[in-house]
């Protein structure tokens, strides 16, 4: 029976991270598809309508939004639109953060910047570099030589700041990526060596 539960217990392992990882796909898809596909289902006759166009439609805007913003005017006008939302209060509490996130997930901020090991006493927390420069906010906030840490939960959305002490920082070779992982998965995640290999008697 204990060799039973074993079995289930490492295909229900082994299956779980591909099911949820193919319905958080599916899902994407599907909010692709809604955006427009609504539009094109209004448009066109219903025998025109072949499902996933939605999809193929939102896809191809995004990527020609992407090629026009290549273009030096564009990016003054999409430059000048977004000073002119920030300037909206309801509208510059949404938008303001969401785009921070998204300068943070395709560096092309300060923030992401380096992968650090936070020195708290006896106790080391791997922490994620998101600001170094504070120049905007002084005089009226008095910083020390600090950095902004982000520290990841642990199976959990979100995470928290500190502002750390430059001297308490020690630099961890490691890829962003690698080092989300590990925080975000308790460290419990290995890497996979000769020794995990099924073996054959």
């Amino acid at each position: 029976m204990k060799s039973v539960n074993s079995i289930f217990f490492r295909g229900f392992i082994t299956l779980l991270p591909i099911a949820v990882t193919i319905y958080i796909i599916y899902s994407a898809i599907l909010i692709l598809e809604n955006l427009l596909g609504s539009v094109i289902r209004w448009i066109l006759p219903p025998e025109f309508y072949v499902p996933g166009l939605g999809f193929l439609l939102t896809i191809f805007l995004i990527f020609t939004f992407g090629l026009i913003l290549n273009n030096f005017l564009a990016v003054r006008v999409m430059a000048s639109l977004e000073q002119r939302l920030l300037h909206v209060p309801f509208i510059k509490a949404i938008y303001g953060p969401l785009k921070d996130l998204m300068n943070l997930i395709s560096k092309k901020s300060e923030g992401l910047q380096s992968v650090v090991m936070v020195n708290l006493g006896n106790h080391h927390v791997l922490g994620i570099v998101t600001r170094e420069n504070f120049a905007d906010l002084r005089p009226e906030v008095d910083l020390p030589d600090v950095v902004a840490v982000y520290f990841p939960f642990s199976y959990a959305l979100g995470g928290f700041t500190l502002l750390v002490p430059r001297s308490q920082l020690k630099p961890v070779n490691l890829p962003i990526e690698k080092a989300m992982s590990l925080a975000i998965t308790a460290w419990v995640k290995a890497e996979r060596s000769s020794t995990d290999e099924p073996t054959h008697e």
